[in-house]
């Protein structure tokens, strides 16, 4: 016999569920399920210290080598922690190895150098997939058990990197910025670090669409090619605990294609105007276990990827069996999120327990058409949120258009996104600027969500575009404006709310 979720999915394919779903549907959107949980990294007993490799800390002199010799000495043991005292030390990029935890006791500062010519451009392979990118400060590729603990910070330099727009600062702010040097766009609207950075995106396009592999053909672009703060690409058995990461080029945490990874007591800070600066993007990852982390950045905050577009699919590499639970983030475009990077998939994640703060959107799932992928078995529950700018939670499958709708209706093909049986619970959220925003596609709606024991209070109603199958249970919708819930191309739905 079929399990009831797949004859749920069946029957919506098929288009055979009654106006109102019935309790059976019900009750597989609410199956409960726990992630697989990711195993630990096995680290042998060798200590070292970065002092015994002729470190000094500084903030002056340069500790590139010594943390190479360090991290090379513990390999040759077979392992152990590489002990960073207090301190400031200036590096350049630093590459992980397996067995091996880099250990930032309290006080210990790793400042890479804001000397962009020291992250080259290289070509990253990922199972296949082939791309250009520049250097990571802190990197690792096939590593096995390894980790990152402490309660020391690691800055990456990415002032140096980033440009800035104008909107997202201060007046004294910009001031100084443009005093500094740099360039500005024809409106003066931002601000970058070169010429070369500016004219970067028109380049680098061109040569992609050239089919150019070549490091040396993008290198005069390095500043544009932002790198992330910490890259781990097909790494497993990976533990971060305890330390600080702020000041990113680019995305701050990406591990990539990675299985069982815990981050445990993680603190992300990045100022607001940091450009692309998402906190933590899990790319094409199994086994993961995100616990009591604190985020204030410029862009998204507790991200779930899985590839982007026709290099997504072809991996073909799901992020599943994710656990997020008793985090905060503050500033950040979303609270949590997925996508719009998902065109492998998202399945079987669970968030709960987690407060977002003056976040731009509290829970966000954005793509688009030309993605494709297939999110699905998404259960959050017990999310608090307060001073929301936009919406409290968000489903937005015109996220590259701004939301706004395309004229034509495409056929469905292996580009059209979908999403499916999410599970939305005890939610409250006061102060944003609107409570639910749900705009699926006219040929692929948004399918099989419930929300239930969800309290929202905004300036205006909530909106339901291209919806089937959503359900309603105990929701209560206080718009301080208009309509609490309006709708457009909704079926088989049951939208009560409660007063």
């Amino acid at each position: 016999m079929f399990p009831p979720r797949l004859l749920f999915a069946l029957a919506l394919a098929a288009g055979l569920l009654p106006p109102t779903p019935p309790a059976s549907a019900r009750a597989a959107l609410s199956r409960a399920f726990a992630p697989a949980a990711p195993a630990a990294p096995v680290i042998p007993e060798t200590r070292v210290r970065l002092t015994d490799f002729a470190a000094t800390g500084d903030g002056v002199t340069p500790n590139t080598g010594a943390f190479s010799r360090a991290l090379a000495a513990l390999v040759e043991r077979g392992g152990g922690t590489l002990v960073v005292p207090p301190g400031i030390w200036l590096t350049g990029p630093i590459e992980l190895r397996s067995r091996v935890n880099l250990h930032l006791e309290a006080g210990a500062l790793i400042q890479f150098s804001r000397d962009t010519t020291l992250y080259p451009v290289r070509m990253f392979d990922a199972r296949g997939e082939k791309s250009i990118d520049t250097t990571s400060p802190l990197s690792g590729e096939k590593l096995e058990d390894v980790a990152i603990t402490g309660a020391g910070v690691i800055d990456g330099g990415g002032d140096a990197w980033r440009y800035v727009k104008k909107p997202k600062t201060t007046e004294p702010f910009w001031k100084a910025l443009v005093a500094s040097g740099g360039v500005l766009n024809a409106k003066g609207t931002e601000w970058w670090p070169s010429q070369a950075a500016m004219d970067g995106a028109a380049a680098t396009a061109a040569l992609e669409a050239g089919g150019s592999l070549d490091p040396a053909a993008y290198e005069p672009y390095r500043l544009y090619l932002r790198p992330r703060l910490l890259r781990l690409l097909e790494c497993r058995r990976v533990l971060i605990e305890g330390v600080t990461f702020r000041n990113s080029p680019n995305w701050t945490l990406h591990p990539w294609l990675c299985e069982d990874l815990t981050l445990r007591d993680v603190k992300i800070f990045n100022d607001r105007w940091a450009q692309n600066s998402d906190a933590l993007d899990i790319d094409s990852c199994r086994r993961v276990h995100v616990s009591g982390c604190i985020v204030d950045t410029g862009d998204d905050g507790l991200c779930i990827k899985s590839g982007k577009d026709a290099s997504g699919r072809r991996l073909g590499v799901p992020t599943e069996d994710v656990l997020i639970e008793n985090c905060a983030v503050y500033e950040g475009h979303g609270g949590f999120t997925i996508g719009s990077e998902m065109s492998g998939g998202v399945r079987n994640i669970l968030v709960r327990n987690c407060t977002f703060i003056g976040t731009a959107i509290g829970l966000r799932f954005k793509t688009v058409r030309g993605r494709g992928g297939v999110v699905e078995n998404i259960h959050i529950t017990g999310i608090r949120m307060t001073g929301i700018e936009n919406a409290a939670i968000d489903f937005n499958f015109f996220y590259a258009s701004n939301g706004k709708p395309a004229e034509a209706t495409p056929e469905p093909t292996v580009e059209t996104p979908t999403f499916r049986n999410i599970l939305i619970e005890d939610v409250v959220s006061r102060g944003s600027a609107t409570p639910l925003v749900m705009r699926g596609l006219p040929e692929m709606p948004l399918r099989a969500i419930t929300l239930r024991d969800v309290s929202l209070s905004a300036a205006r109603g909530a909106d339901l575009l291209n919806c089937d199958g959503i359900v309603f249970e105990r929701v209560r919708i206080r718009a301080a404006q208009g309509e609490p819930v309006t709708s457009q191309a909704v079926t088989r739905s049951t939208l009560t709310l409660v007063p």
